[in-house]
């Protein structure tokens, strides 16, 4: 049974995750989730921590020996190097107690009030720590190794911004991975394939940065070579796009996900729904399904997209009650991006990598990759012969 669980705060020690569930035998050493690491914190928005104090490098504590999993649980930290900055306010010793202001003035559209409701607290520190996106980090990491993983099932991914505030882009044509697609997004300081359109979102962050605003956007995500058959029409939490949607949602700021073409309430079955063709194999000339059909992965690229809200800190901040005076005030300032679609699509590439993971896990399952690989292997001749 594949599962992780992270740990850790903003500006904490240290940022946590444990991995359990991977086979032996998988080749990753700490290198190949440094790259991930390093992209979630790039990105043309980005606030002054990401771009100068935190530079993110793992350190793997369990689970792989001389660059191979052991099958043992992966343990794996990275460091916050800010907390050097909060040392007394974040400190876990009681003697630190009321180091420093409590915040009390919550900010509209983060989780500080619901949080503060729900666990009985006056000050909000407690609730951001955790509830910040910093702690993504750990989620990258998780999802690298994952990524590795599914790489040995030909399993590749893409992501890009679609848009940012009012600019957005015209759908590219990309029908593969390659190496000359990734590295032109990679090139783009807000991570979208077209020049024209990333000159225009570098100037929309700053203008929104001028006035003290953030901006929101769209980003899609493309995993290609998913074999046919991930996923259950069979259980509502067994569908493979309902956890893929529970994976999206599960990133700070994601409000909206769908796959393929997107909805609207005149669409006719007939001009939608993706007809069928066989050459060699069954396929589809387009997929307006996004790559699963009745919760089951179809063979097409699984085509996700998400939108993102602006991020709830505001340098021209929003008015709030203070907690404790009950009165309005205007909402606390705390160092934050102008807009993260650049490195949320990282994040949102490992979560898909983690879902996929659990799946392909519970489908071709073994303790080995080389009794993994066997199993897919079987699979894929059973799919080629009987049909």
């Amino acid at each position: 049974m594949f599962r992780f669980l992270t740990a850790g705060e903003s500006h904490g020690k240290m940022l946590l995750a444990i991995i359990d569930g991977i086979p032996s035998g998988l080749g990753i050493d700490e290198k190949d989730i440094n790259i991930d690491l390093e992209r979630r914190q790039k990105g043309y928005g980005r606030g002054d921590r990401s771009i100068n104090i935190e530079k993110d490098k793992v350190i793997v504590a369990s689970g792989i020996r001389w660059g191979k999993t052991t099958g043992a649980p992966i343990g794996l930290i990275i460091e916050n190097k800010d907390f050097e900055n909060r040392k007394e306010e974040m400190n876990p010793d009681k003697i630190y107690e009321n180091s420093s202001a409590p915040i009390t003035k919550p900010r509209p559209g983060h989780a500080d009030l619901p949080g503060m409701l729900k666990y009985s607290v006056f000050d909000a520190k407690v609730i951001l720590e955790r509830a910040s996106a910093r702690n993504t980090a750990s989620l990258v990491a998780v999802g690298a190794v994952c990524k590795k993983f599914l790489k040995e099932f030909g399993v590749n991914i893409l992501s890009y911004v679609k848009s940012i505030g009012n600019v957005k882009i015209e759908e590219p044509n990309i029908v593969d991975y390659s190496e000359e697609i990734f590295n032109k997004i990679e090139e783009s300081p807000v991570k979208c394939p077209f020049e024209k359109e990333s000159l225009e979102m570098v100037k929309t962050i700053d203008s929104a940065k001028k006035k003290g605003d953030t901006l929101g956007g769209e980003i899609k995500i493309k995993i290609f070579n998913v074999i046919p058959g991930i996923g259950s029409h069979t259980s509502y939490d067994r569908r493979l796009d309902a956890k893929l949607s529970e994976a999206m949602m599960g990133i700070p700021s994601v409000k909206e996900v769908y796959f393929g073409k997107k909805l609207d309430s005149d669409v006719k079955g007939s001009n939608f729904h993706d007809e069928i063709f066989f050459d060699d194999k069954f396929y589809h000339k387009t997929n307006n399904a996004g790559g699963v059909e009745g919760g089951i992965s179809n063979g097409e690229i699984i085509d996700i997209n998400i939108f993102l809200k602006p991020i709830p800190t505001l340098y021209s901040p929003l008015n709030t009650i203070d907690v404790i005076t009950k009165q309005k005030s205007k909402a606390s300032i705390v160092r934050s991006d102008v807009a993260v679609l650049a490195s949320a699509r990282v994040v949102a590439e490992a979560m898909a990598m983690i879902k996929l993971t659990e799946f392909y896990l519970e489908k071709f399952g073994g303790d080995s990759m080389e009794e993994i690989l066997k199993n897919f292997s079987n699979y894929k001749e059973i799919l080629k012969n009987r049909f």
